[in-house]
């Protein structure tokens, strides 16, 4: 039984950045509105998202039938949420707060099987192999997993190009939120220096050739990053979609008026 091809390989075959959307609801409806939109990618999130491992596999069910590449980033590089991950079917992983390459060879371990890893063997009950339908899955599991490790923190993007070339790690995913933070710029995702700072980790991340991507909401912003080589961008999410548009909505229909008195509730 054939797999998708994983999000590495979809980033190999591109001739151009692939856009991505955030999966944050925790519904597998939603996720499979937008699935079917047409975006290249899409970030089921268990870090910052009500999601538990069962609502993970309901998306992951939910989006299977359209061509967009599902990314679950776990909520933390931890070898037992990873291998629980994986086994729900998770192809293409995302793993938070990495800031060193010894950190990165750790989770690159716990995605891969022994000898080389960490990784449990469970693939007879899961749904990972579809419950070992699929050939050689256990010898050939880097074929079917990628792996990508988000740079969040000053001490991250100074070991960027470290983490970049550690084998096993499929690309770097740069968090302008976090990484504010880091520098004393909490909420300034757009400020010069966090912006210096991403593009510092996209030039020591390039001369791997590992490739690199990064969040950004604002379209003049992502564009930037993209003419700065990003070859994958997050630019929006389920729930802010649904946050403007409503808000939006509520603009165009209820007097300012009832919109004040409602502020007050």
């Amino acid at each position: 039984m054939p797999l998708r091809l994983t999000f590495r390989d979809d980033l190999a075959a591109a001739s151009r950045p692939l856009a991505g959307i955030w999966a944050c609801s925790g519904s597998p409806l939603v996720a499979e509105i937008m699935a079917g939109a047409g975006m290249d990618w899409m970030l089921i999130d268990m870090e910052h998202s009500p999601n538990s491992l069962e609502s993970v596999l309901a998306q992951l069910q939910a989006v299977a039938a359209h061509p967009v590449a599902p990314v679950v980033r776990v909520p933390i590089g931890d070898v037992v949420t990873i291998k629980q991950v994986l086994d729900l079917g998770a192809q293409n992983i995302l793993v938070p707060m990495i800031s060193s390459a010894d950190e990165a060879r750790e989770v690159v371990e716990a995605v891969r099987y022994p000898p080389r890893g960490r990784r449990g063997v469970g693939s007879a009950l899961a749904r990972s192999a579809r419950w070992n339908r699929v050939d050689d899955y256990l010898q050939d599991t880097d074929r079917y997993v990628s792996l990508f490790v988000q740079v969040e923190t000053m001490a991250g993007v100074d070991a960027a190009g470290e983490i970049a070339a550690v084998d096993g790690v499929d690309g770097v995913f740069v968090g302008p939120s976090d990484l504010a933070a880091s520098m004393g710029l909490i909420g300034q995702q757009t400020h010069p220096e966090v912006t210096a700072a991403v593009l510092r980790a996209f030039d020591d991340i390039g001369v791997t050739g590992t490739p690199f991507g990064v969040n950004a909401f604002d379209p003049a912003v992502a564009q930037s990053y993209a003419d700065a080589g990003a070859s994958f961008l997050l630019v929006g999410a389920d729930v802010a979609l649904l946050a403007r548009g409503s808000e939006a909505l509520a603009a165009r229909w209820i007097p300012a008026s009832d919109q004040a008195k409602r502020a007050s509730y």
